[in-house]
Formats: structure tokens, C-alpha cells, sequence
């Protein structure tokens, strides 16, 4: 950097403190000291959240063009209950193949210290202890590597770099058969497919859950086609049967859909061109020119197979006769609306079933149960939104659910759920409305599939399939109900000032060549929270005075923002561009002498910020 260049707004890095210590270091546990000299990544993400998922993908390529220079910290910082308890981020770290050391922080002290405010978030500290920048949500990785660039040469030159190995120590494997599978499927001969997520498989077992019958993909990550030995997945999820007799399948992290042969084993790719979707992408057209965003489940149902697409908080369908995909609901907002299909808000939508009246929806980021009647309107049975969940049987108008991923549609015309952070099986009759649990003792459930008179469970985090007859008497279980443990912003009554803080990475500039570059839509929880509807709805300009309602006391504030950035060279006539975007749920509390300015980094720094 050069003695002319603009003075780097720095702040102090707080320590990193977690009560369930750090994975993926041989056991060593570590201080920002120890670190010292290196450029250190934090990655405060939590493993419910498909945005955390994106961004350790988009991680890999940085980590590994600078591992010398860089070294990766995941900060797990838990929503729901479950998601701190140290064996399940002991699970995760693994099921998702993370790369790099984490801190397991379930009481949330470092995001408090770092004023962390949305998963996931991205915080830059330089090789002499200094928060440089901090980024929220996904495609931030090409400018904090323009960054990493400038701070290598600039603290080469101070000599405060300090390259070599870094501390991650590779886990040893586990020699399972199945390793955190996803979703099953019963075959036509009886047998069962099963996706084997973490190591990147299709298995096909004997219809007694066990025997392995052939396994489908190479087990390494990638995306091609091919026989049953060379083709390639990325943590596949999702199984549906075709009429042809074929499978299709959600490659999840390919953001595609594949096509098993059955017979021959071979692959192919129906949907999908290996490329995450982004805000402006194309919403329909041909299968394989439009991207997808996390696959986690298919079914289907009326024609067509229907996508639980996750990562952007929506339902596809694609059309097997037309080889087309397109939105079929959802506005990729997230959040928990019914109503017409274009007016919908889901959270990760994980898992479905289908029968004549209905498809059936897990939607996992808001612990509810979802369905979608013909004409295409969403309706929600059991659920409330965002910040709510546990464990609780009754009435489906109170009953609650943590995190499920899978549904499945039972004989009786009721559904049977896969609650998964709660370890258990639930049931939830139409007919009566109610609520009931089936069994417990399972261990991170994520679907389920009839086998005559049973039920056959995939217990992901135990790397089996467990069969278990559907029992007429429900279990038995004590209610709990939770709230996420994150802390409410305080903040005044009366007029709060929401400034989205963005700054365009070093060499880009906002992108106005096609009119406004940035996007702000705020809306509340409930809507009375916001006075008159002030400040709500859509805009261009990424700070806003919002009026709160004293007489509410508290709610969810949530705030979606885009900026859109490109290199910053005249003579380039095509510049490389990159859109950042970010949605925030930000739970809220009024009360006098609360803060009067809400600021969300999407990316840079805080200007209120000062040298420390």
C-alpha cells in the first residue's frame, strides 16, 4: 500500500473466548497471540444456515491459494438450542468438511465482542491484531481476497508477516458405511437409495437398511457426469422416482439436479449450471442455462418435480416434458408468510412430500410445517416463525418444532415430521389438528420413508437407517418451548435511524451503468412495529429513519440489502461485477435511552468506528 493510499480505519480484535473450546487443532486451544503475524479470517456462522453453508464453499479456493498467509477460524455461533451442544458442532464441522479451525462459542461471547449481528458474517484481522473490514452474508470472498493481496504485500514490507503452516489438524476418518446420510428413497425392488452427503455418494442398501448394494459417485467433490464409478457429486440430498423409473436428485452443493439410471448407474445433469443464483439471475428458461441455489429436497407431485430451494428461500419446479425450471413460489425474503404463491416468504425450505391434496414442507429456519394446496396458495400448519421453536405436542396452533428437515406423507392421510434438532419423530393429523410425537432418541433425523407397517428413519448423525413400527399410542414427552438465544438490540422508541453500511472493495465502484445500484426492503415482526408502516417496503438508498411503536415493546426488524459493485477501470469495457447482498432478522427491544441508530455492516467498516 502506498504512502499516498487512504488510512485504514482499524479497530483492536477482541480475544476469542468459547466455552466448548476449538475443533480441528489436534486438541490445542488458541489465542489471537498465537496468531499473531498471520492474516485471520473469522467466519461467525452456524450450521442451521444455508448462507454459513455458501460461504464455506466460497472459502475453500482463498484458503487454500493462501495458506501460508491466511488462516480461517469458524466461530460457531448458535441459533437454536441444539446447535449448542458441543457433539452436534463436533458433527458439523465434519458432515460439512470444514477445512479449517472453529471455535465452539454456545453462550455467543465472541459475536457479542465483535458485535456480530446476522449469520454469516466475515471479519478481517490483520497480521498485528486489527479488525480491517467486516462483510455480512455471501460473495464477499472476491474482495477479501483483493484485501488479503494488499495486506500480504503491505505487512511484507513492515515485516510483521509471518507465513508458513497454520494450525488446522485434519480429524481422523470414521469407517461407516453411511456418513451423515441426507435423505432414502424405497426403490421399486425394495431396496433403499440413500444419499450419503458427506461423502459425496448415492448408496444403494438391501431392503434390510444395511447391506450395501453398490455405491453411485467417485466420493471426492465435483460436478461431472458419467458412469456409477466416475461420476461426481457435492453433498447430494434430495431423492425423488420419476415415472420412467429413474431418480432425480438434489446435488445440493452443486446447486443442480442430477438424473440416476437405474439400471446402468449413470448420471446426468437435468438442471442447473453448477453455479449458485443470485439476486437479477434468470428466474425460468431451459434447466441447464439457469443457476439454482442449494437443492435440498425434490418431489413429485402434479407433472412436475418440485425443488425445495434452500438457499434462497423458495419452491421450483422443473418440467420434465419442457426440460424447463422456474419459480413456483416464494419471494426470497425469509420469513414465514402465507397467501398466494407469489406473495410467500419461507426459510430454508428442506424437505417435502407429496400426496393428491397437498405438498407437504419442512421449513427448517422457521421450525414450521408447511403446505401448498393445487391452486398454489401456501398455508402453514404448525409454526409461528423465525425465533420460535421446541419441543411441544397439542394443539398445532401452539405446537413447536426445532429445525426439521424432513416430512413424510403417512397412509392415514396425517404427516410424520422429522424434528431434527429435537431428535424425534412428530405427527401432525389434519383431521384433528393436533400435534403428537411418535419417538425419540434419535439422533439428528432428516427423513423417513414407509415400509409397510413401519417407519424407516434416516438417523443422519448416527450414519444409519433406523426402521421402527408406527406406534398407536404417541410418545409421551415435556413440553419446551425456546426462544434463539440471541440478545435483542436495545433500542429507543420513536424514530430509529437503520444505516447499511457498504463500502465497494478496493479498485470497484458502485455499479450504476443500469440505474440504481443498491437495494433496501425492510419489514417488521409484527408489522405493528413499525408506526403507520414507516420506513417499510422497498428503496434505493441504503439508510432509512424508522418509527417504532412504543406501545409494541418488541419485535423482529428484518432488513434485506444488495449492492452491486465493478471494477473501477475505464478502459475495461466488460468489468468483472459482483453483487453483495445480506438478509437481517434483528430482534429488537424499545426501551428509553436505547440506541437511536441501527448500523448493519453488509461491508467495510462502520464509519462511527475509531482506532482503538
Amino acid at each position: 500500500m502506498s504512502d499516498s493510499a487512504p488510512r485504514r480505519v482499524r479497530v483492536r480484535a477482541p480475544e476469542l473466548i468459547g466455552k466448548g473450546g476449538w475443533l480441528n487443532t489436534g486438541e490445542k486451544q488458541y489465542s489471537l497471540a498465537d496468531l499473531r503475524g498471520r492474516i485471520v479470517i473469522l467466519d461467525f456462522w452456524t450450521f442451521c444456515c444455508i448462507n454459513c453453508l455458501h460461504v464455506l464453499d466460497e472459502l475453500r479456493e482463498l484458503e487454500e491459494k493462501h495458506r501460508d498467509t491466511v488462516v480461517v477460524i469458524g466461530v460457531h455461533s448458535p441459533k437454536f438450542v441444539h446447535e449448542a451442544e458441543h457433539g452436534a458442532v463436533v458433527d458439523a464441522v465434519e458432515r460439512y468438511g470444514v477445512g479449517h479451525p472453529v471455535l465452539d462459542d454456545p453462550e455467543l461471547a465472541t459475536w457479542k465482542q465483535y458485535a456480530v449481528r446476522a449469520w454469516p458474517t466475515l471479519v478481517v484481522i490483520d497480521p498485528e491484531g486489527y479488525v480491517v473490514a467486516q462483510h455480512a452474508g455471501e460473495g464477499h470472498v472476491h474482495a477479501i481476497e483483493r484485501l488479503v493481496t494488499e495486506l500480504e504485500a503491505e505487512h511484507e514490507a513492515k515485516g510483521t508477516l509471518r507465513r508458513g503452516d497454520g494450525p488446522y489438524v485434519a480429524p481422523e476418518p470414521e469407517p461407516t458405511v453411511l456418513r451423515f446420510p441426507g435423505k432414502a428413497l424405497v426403490l421399486p425392488s425394495g431396496n433403499f437409495l440413500v444419499s450419503d452427503t458427506t461423502r459425496h455418494q448415492l448408496v444403494e442398501l438391501a431392503a434390510d437398511g444395511e447391506s450395501v448394494v453398490r455405491r453411485i459417485g467417485s466420493g471426492r467433490r465435483g460436478f461431472e457426469d458419467g458412469s456409477a464409478g466416475a461420476v461426481s457429486f457435492n453433498e447430494p440430498q434430495g431423492l425423488a422416482l420419476l415415472p420412467d423409473g429413474s431418480v432425480v436428485v438434489a446435488d445440493t452443493v452443486n446447486h443442480a439436479l442430477r438424473r440416476l439410471d437405474l439400471a446402468t448407474g449413470a448420471v446426468t445433469t437435468l438442471a442447473g449450471t453448477g453455479r449458485q443464483w443470485m439476486q437479477a439471475d434468470a428466474t425460468s428458461g431451459p434447466a441447464r442455462d439457469v443457476n439454482l441455489s442449494s437443492p435440498w429436497d425434490v418431489a413429485h407431485w402434479n407433472g412436475k418435480v418440485w425443488i425445495a430451494m434452500a438457499g434462497v428461500h423458495q419452491l421450483w419446479t422443473y418440467d420434465p416434458e419442457e426440460g424447463t425450471v422456474s419459480v413456483a413460489a416464494g419471494t426470497t425474503n425469509e420469513g414465514l408468510v402465507d397467501g398466494p404463491a407469489e406473495e410467500a416468504w419461507f426459510a430454508q425450505p428442506s424437505g417435502l412430500a407429496a400426496t393428491p391434496e397437498r405438498l407437504w414442507l419442512a421449513d427448517s429456519e422457521t421450525s414450521a410445517l408447511r403446505w401448498v394446496d393445487p391452486g398454489g396458495t401456501i398455508h402453514t400448519a404448525v409454526g409461528t416463525g423465525l425465533f420460535d421453536f421446541g419441543h411441544r405436542d397439542g394443539a398445532a396452533e401452539q405446537a413447536l418444532f426445532q429445525h426439521p428437515l424432513g416430512v413424510t406423507a403417512l397412509p392415514d392421510g396425517s404427516v410424520a415430521v422429522s424434528d431434527t434438532y429435537n431428535h424425534a419423530l412428530r405427527r401432525f393429523d389434519p383431521a384433528t389438528g393436533e400435534v403428537t410425537t411418535l419417538a425419540t432418541d434419535l439422533r439428528e433425523p432428516s427423513d423417513a420413508v414407509l415400509v409397510g407397517e413401519d417407519i424407516v428413519v434416516v438417523e443422519s448423525a448416527r450414519h444409519r437407517l433406523t426402521r421402527l413400527r408406527l406406534p398407536e399410542e404417541a410418545v409421551k414427552v415435556a413440553s419446551v418451548a425456546h426462544r434463539t438465544q440471541r440478545a435483542a438490540t436495545e433500542v429507543a422508541p420513536g424514530e430509529l435511524r437503520l444505516d447499511v453500511v457498504f463500502q465497494a472493495p478496493a479498485g470497484q465502484k458502485l455499479d450504476t451503468r443500469y440505474g440504481p445500484s443498491t437495494r433496501l426492503l425492510v419489514s417488521s415482526t409484527p408489522p405493528e412495529l413499525l408506526l403507520d408502516g414507516e420506513g417499510e417496503g422497498a428503496g434505493t438508498d441504503l439508510s432509512r429513519t424508522l418509527r417504532l411503536d412504543p406501545a409494541v415493546g418488541e419485535g423482529v426488524l428484518h432488513v434485506f440489502a444488495m449492492a452491486a459493485s465493478c471494477d473501477d477501470d475505464p478502459e475495461n469495457e466488460y468489468p468483472a461485477c459482483h453483487v453483495h447482498q445480506q438478509d437481517w432478522g434483528v430482534p429488537v427491544r424499545l426501551v428509553e435511552g436505547g440506541a437511536d441508530r441501527l448500523p448493519l455492516v453488509l461491508a467495510g467498516m462502520d464509519p462511527d468506528q475509531r482506532d482503538q
